[in-house]
């Protein structure tokens, strides 16, 4: 099952993507929560009835009418991990981690699917990360690893977009992977009953239509099992939580030169069995708020 969060005739609300439309729950199952992380939370009960009301063939809308937005607009948490394909920590110069490397993007980084992505009018060192991203389905903690798949609720596309200069010059990695629309994921959520093994997902990261990062989730160091068990040991997870599992080769930093992004590039990243999101630069707005 696809999850999505769409906005129809001026209303964001939540649906099950089929083929090429969408079923509105809103209307499909009045029932159910209007909110993505709230109708994770509410576990089986609420997927079967999700489920049900998408095989009901009735309140669809086709995917061309509606905008797609970022699955979990503002996620209980936003966790990613640095340095956790061997390949890119070849090009990087760095040691191999002995403990996975856990970092925050605020929340208010999320971004759609198809949003833009801004330049900073306080940096020209703008990266890419393409990655799998994993939802938490279920409040959870000390999640033993042979057991942590039955608390994710699907998986996601990540453009895990760093701010390199500030990245390094901070203490923590934060500051340079928070920047307001600096979190795209989508385009939906896929329950991990289509997806299958998470860890045999090729991936793909593409600039202007030029391949940049090409790897498989097989490559990762700390898989996602593994980052749930650690992260569970230390705090509870809750429904609607992100945890983006690190970015393969081929980043803009590694280059010689290094090869930032500028206004009117575009970056797509494909998974398997997930689909894509594409993104366009633009200069960051001169105004102080996103309109």
């Amino acid at each position: 099952m696809k999850l999505a969060t769409f906005t129809h005739q001026g209303s964001t609300r939540i649906g099950v993507v089929v083929d090429d439309v969408v079923v509105d729950l809103a209307a499909a199952a009045p029932e159910l929560p209007r909110e993505m992380a709230a109708l994770l939370a509410g576990g089986s009960s609420a997927m079967d009835r999700a489920r049900g009301a998408a095989a009901a063939g009735k309140n669809r809308i086709a995917l061309g009418q509606v905008k797609l937005e970022a699955p979990i607009r503002r996620p209980p948490e936003f966790l990613a991990i640095g340095l956790n394909y061997a390949d890119h920590i070849g090009e990087t110069g760095r040691e191999r981690p002995a403990f996975p490397i856990f970092f925050n993007k605020q929340i208010s980084c999320v971004n759609g699917p198809y949003d833009p992505i801004h330049l900073p009018r306080a940096s020209a060192a703008l990266d890419y990360e393409g990655e799998l991203g994993l939802v938490i389905g279920r409040r959870c903690r000390h999640v033993p690893r042979a057991r942590a798949r039955e608390v994710i609720a699907g998986y996601m596309i990540v453009n895990d977009v760093s701010v390199r200069d500030w990245q390094r010059k901070a203490a923590t990695m934060t500051l340079g992977k928070s920047w307001d629309t600096h979190g795209p994921t989508g385009p939906w959520i896929v329950t991990p009953d289509e997806i299958g093994d998470p860890h045999a997902l090729e991936l793909r990261t593409l600039v202007n239509g030029e391949e940049r990062q090409h790897s498989n989730t097989r490559n990762l160091i700390f898989d996602c099992f593994s980052l749930i068990e650690t992260l569970s040991t230390v705090c509870t997870l809750e429904p609607g939580l992100i945890i983006s599992t690190g970015t393969p080769s081929g980043v803009a930093l590694a280059m010689k030169p290094p090869r930032w992004l500028k206004a009117g590039d575009v970056v797509r990243i494909e998974i398997e069995r997930i689909g894509h999101i594409e993104n366009r630069v633009i200069d960051e707005p001169a105004s102080t708020t996103l309109i």
